[in-house]
């Protein structure tokens, strides 16, 4: 016999994936999520009068590399570690102003397309 919790785990994996409506929808406005997401770091930045940038910078830590021996202790390593950091950077106002522009004009382009597609999840898809 299996045990009510066995039964219920998949199904509340299914659930928190959405209902096929919700997925739908989901996938229809990825692109205008992006884009909103971008406009969002751009206007930021032109605020900030500079942006961020990830870099990896590599140091070395000690590590325990190896078992532990009762006698010596746990074996250390040099090892190199790398860490992502966010540095600022400079931006050119125009140009920043300019890619504003542009997704700001694809974002209203992409809407009316999101638009249709979400009504036809809807109607495909109803709740």
């Amino acid at each position: 016999m299996l045990r009510p919790s066995l039964t219920i785990a998949p199904l509340l994996l299914l659930l928190a994936c959405g209902t096929p409506q919700q997925q739908c929808i989901r996938n229809a406005t990825a692109q205008t999520r992006t884009l909103d997401r971008l406009i969002a770091e751009s206007q930021a930045n032109l605020a900030r009068g500079y942006s961020f940038q990830t870099e990896r910078r590599t140091r070395f830590d000690w590590v325990v590399c190896g078992p532990y021996r009762p006698d010596y202790g746990p074996n250390m390593c040099f090892e190199p570690v790398d860490d992502v950091v966010s540095v600022p950077k400079a931006i050119d106002p125009v140009l920043e102003q300019r890619k504003l522009d542009n997704l700001l004009a694809k974002r209203a382009a992409l809407a009316k397309s999101a638009a249709r597609a979400v009504a036809t999840c809807k109607a495909t898809y109803p709740e």
